[in-house]
């Protein structure tokens, strides 16, 4: 089995060390430390790591946050921030740059493998929605707060697209995942899903009724543009 290699950024040495110590215990590969920004784009340059830890405060001038953003610009790898602070100005900041997950230290064994591996799977789900759809499960795995969640494709009533977030309703819940909306779309439609909107997909399963803008999906109201009417109309033709 390929190693999984994880980027370390983290300007304090004791931590850092603790930190590779830890993640090779884990049976991870790392990287060498890197301290301040520009290591840490060189180290994704050359590295290419599955997943870059991320310390939001770095040595220099710019931080973690910046790093973050060129990641979401210029390379296809997953991060999470490791901050001392968890004040709402911190979290706001982190939250513009969408991070994988977010571990506040100190964090213990258990929390940076499961983080790490939601990561890594939610993210590998992804990537392989087009390459190989057929052997892609029928459920994900998501976090909301401290309980990971499997949730049934099936279960799905619609999907809302903010940025590269992506909202999912279910009946009961309402999660939200970091994700290419077209990328997961890909894997959707080869089931019961349609797009109606730029920013919606419904679950045709669950549909209730269509109008003229909108559809019902259970008691919910979904723009519907008329791009997207006429493919809607083709498959209630069918029913």
């Amino acid at each position: 089995m390929t190693s999984i290699k994880i980027g370390v950024v983290e300007d304090e040495s004791i931590i850092a060390d603790t930190i590779i110590n830890t993640l090779k215990s884990l049976g991870y590969e790392t990287t060498e430390p890197c301290i301040t920004y520009t290591d840490a784009i060189e180290m994704a340059k050359k590295e290419k790591p599955d997943l870059i830890l991320l310390d939001i405060k770095l040595a220099g001038k710019k931080s973690g946050i910046d790093v973050a953003e060129t990641l979401n610009r210029d390379f296809d790898i997953p991060f999470i921030f490791l901050t001392s602070n968890s004040d709402i100005h911190t979290i706001d900041d982190a939250k513009k740059v969408y991070p994988s997950a977010f571990l506040v230290k100190p964090f213990n064994r258990e929390d940076l493998f499961a983080a790490i591996e939601i990561a890594l799977s939610n993210f590998n789900y992804i990537s392989k929605l087009i390459s190989d759809p057929e052997k892609i499960r029928d459920f994900i795995f998501i976090k909301k707060k401290d309980t990971f969640y499997s949730v049934k494709l099936s279960d799905i009533l619609y999907l809302k697209s903010d940025h590269v977030y992506i909202d999912i309703y279910t009946e009961n819940e309402t999660f939200t995942i970091r994700s290419s909306f077209e990328l997961f779309f890909q894997k959707l439609k080869n089931n019961s899903f349609l797009q109606t909107h730029r920013r919606y997909i419904i679950n045709i399963e669950h549909l209730k009724s269509i109008n003229i803008d909108s559809v019902l999906i259970k008691s919910h109201e979904i723009p519907l543009s008329k791009s997207h009417k006429a493919e809607l109309m083709k498959i209630a033709a069918l029913f």
